[in-house]
Formats: structure tokens, C-alpha cells, sequence
């Protein structure tokens, strides 16, 4: 059978204006513009023989024949849509998600194996950006912290982050009060140290407190096996430092008092949503994101500092 009737490109913008009841709608969804669409319907028209719009100073109409034929259209486009995402399914999908390298290594690749185990079908892909680096659009997500108002994506919110000072329990014997910091190693990201002052500032001390000494990391993936490795003591993000908490590795040695620094979304262009990889990721890191959140309020994190 050949298939020489088969003008596509038509018929999308043709479908696309029925629905929307709009040229200029039409070309928002198909990322082309106002004119592109107008074309490619008169060029349906001419080859199909009859009119499919009455065309109005300030709107479409279908015609009679028009409005029989966009119906069966758009079946036909959802079970192509259907056919793809059934074949995708089978061949396997590909998910890449950009994350901060810390927060990759320290809370999103220790909960991965699941993700495997429940959607074997999904390979993923990590790819490293954090909140200094552009998104990219070659991922179909990116998990960062922020206020998530990128302009473009739409960001869904999965937790916030709270600074808390930790260290390795041996180390925490020698710090009953903030005071005693200063015969402490402080672990400093330099272009993080402001951190510390926030966190000095929600428990009320209005000085930030010098320690001993200080040992510099370029970045908080560096910092955070630094803190583990007994190095000194360091601020956090506390999903960065949630798993070693609840293990026993590291230790709050003070109270159980922090500042809400930014929050968790997850990000992605609303092109991407109807990815069935992106859907079956979603869905999972929601239900991860609220053991996140149960997790704070066991540990005494449900009030923070402002």
C-alpha cells in the first residue's frame, strides 16, 4: 500500500488548530509559527479538495466536513502517541538526571538501586549540574535546590534543605557547647562560607565563632567524605547528610537547630512531561522526597530557624 495522500505536516497543524480552535495556539504546541501552521493547512485543503476552516477576523470555524474529520484525526494521532510509548517500553527508556555532584553521591545514587529494582525497563543516566550550572536541555530532569522560578521549566517542589553543623562522633565528645568550635578544624567550601553565619545567626550567636584552623574544599561533595573521614567539623545540607545521621556515622553535636536554606525541586521543561521515563521517575522521587520529609521530623528538623 503506498501512502502518497499522507500529508503529515498537515495534517498536525490541521489537528493542532481544530483542537485549539486557534492558528496561533497551534503553532505554541507545535513550535513553529502563526504563518508555518496557516500554510501547511491550505496546503491540506488544496490537496484533500474541500475547505476545513471558515476563516473569520478574529476566529476559526470548522466546516461541516472539517468538524467530521478532526475527531477520527486525533484518535489516530493518540494511538500513534500509544504505539510509540508501547515500543519505548519494551526497547528499554532513558532517563538523564543533572544533579550537584554532593547531593548525587549522598542521597540520590544510594536510593538509585530502587528505582532499578522497581523499573528495570529505565536506564539512567546522571549527569552533573548543580545550582551554579546551567540547565541543560539534553536532560530530561535535574534535581536542585533553589526557589524554582526557572524560567521555561516547570519546578516541582520535593523538600527543603536545612544547614546543620555534623561531625564523626569521636570528634563530637570535645563539643558540648558552640564555644568549644573554637578548638575545632572547621571544614569550609569557600564559596559556601557563608553558611556558617547563617547557621551561627539561628542559634543566637550574633559573632561567628574562629576555630582552631580551617581545611578548604572547592566543593561540598569533597567536604561532605572530608566530615566523614573524621577531617573536622562541617556545615551541611541535611539531605546531603540524612543517611549518615540516621547510620550513625556522623553526629549533630549541638542541638537540633537549623536554617531552612533554599528548597528541593525537581525541574523540567513542560515539553518532557508526558515521558514515560520522566513519568515513572516522578512518581518515585515524590515517595522518596516524603521519607525525606519523615525523616526531618524523627531527627527534630519540623521547626527550623528563619
Amino acid at each position: 500500500m503506498t501512502r502518497q495522500r499522507l500529508f503529515l505536516n498537515g495534517l498536525r497543524a490541521f489537528e493542532a488548530a481544530a483542537r485549539h480552535g486557534s492558528f496561533t495556539a497551534a503553532a505554541a504546541e507545535l513550535h513553529v509559527t502563526q504563518a508555518a501552521v496557516s500554510q501547511q493547512v491550505r496546503l491540506l485543503e488544496k490537496r484533500l479538495g474541500f475547505a476545513l476552516f471558515r476563516r473569520h477576523a478574529n476566529r476559526l470555524e470548522l466546516t461541516d466536513r472539517g468538524r467530521a474529520f478532526q475527531p477520527r484525526l486525533t484518535d489516530a494521532f493518540d494511538a500513534i502517541e500509544r504505539l510509540i510509548e508501547e515500543a519505548t517500553l519494551q526497547s528499554g527508556l532513558v532517563l538523564t538526571v543533572g544533579v550537584a555532584p554532593a547531593f548525587g553521591l549522598h542521597w540520590l545514587i544510594p536510593r538509585l538501586k530502587q528505582f532499578s529494582r522497581r523499573y528495570p525497563q529505565v536506564q539512567v543516566h546522571v549527569a552533573a549540574g548543580g545550582a551554579t550550572r546551567s540547565l541543560n536541555d539534553d536532560w530530561t530532569c535535574t534535581v536542585r535546590r533553589g526557589r524554582g522560578d526557572w524560567p521555561g521549566y516547570v519546578a516541582e517542589e520535593l523538600f527543603t534543605t536545612t544547614l546543620v553543623p555534623v561531625c564523626a562522633p569521636a570528634m563530637a565528645t570535645g563539643l558540648r557547647k558552640q564555644s568549644d568550635l573554637r578548638n575545632a578544624t572547621l571544614i569550609v567550601v569557600p564559596h559556601l562560607r557563608q553558611q556558617w553565619t547563617w547557621w551561627f545567626d539561628a542559634v543566637g550567636v550574633s559573632k561567628p565563632i574562629t576555630g582552631g584552623g580551617e581545611v578548604l574544599f572547592e566543593n561540598s561533595a569533597m567536604a561532605m567524605q572530608a566530615v566523614l573521614d573524621g577531617v573536622g567539623v562541617a556545615i551541611a545540607q541535611l539531605p546531603y547528610v540524612s543517611d549518615a545521621l540516621a547510620a550513625g556515622q556522623l553526629v549533630c553535636p549541638f542541638p537540633m537547630v537549623g536554617r531552612e536554606y533554599e528548597k528541593w525541586y525537581l525541574a523540567y521543561r513542560p515539553i518532557r512531561r508526558k515521558d514515560p521515563a520522566l513519568s515513572v521517575f516522578r512518581e518515585w522521587l515524590h515517595a522518596e522526597a516524603t521519607a525525606q520529609r519523615q525523616t526531618y521530623r524523627e531527627m527534630g528538623f519540623n521547626k527550623v530557624g528563619n
